[in-house]
């Protein structure tokens, strides 16, 4: 079985997704395996290949991001 760090996100998927808090689309940070929103500043996880779109799920993001 595969690691998480090894799915990697179809970009005809990321185009289609959109932050369900601000309706803006969505950054893949493959390193972190987060979808990222900078309107909202949050990051979503992305679990077994999985974006999960969840705004309790979603990770604020810092300053610094």
């Amino acid at each position: 079985m595969s690691n998480t760090s090894s799915h990697k996100i179809d970009r005809r998927l990321l185009e289609l997704l959109v932050c369900p808090v601000s309706k803006t689309t969505l950054e893949y940070d493959a390193e972190r395996q987060e979808l990222i929103s900078r309107a909202a500043k949050l990051a979503y996880p992305i679990r077994d290949g999985i974006p999960v779109m969840l705004a309790e799920e979603a990770r604020p993001l810092d300053e610094a991001e």
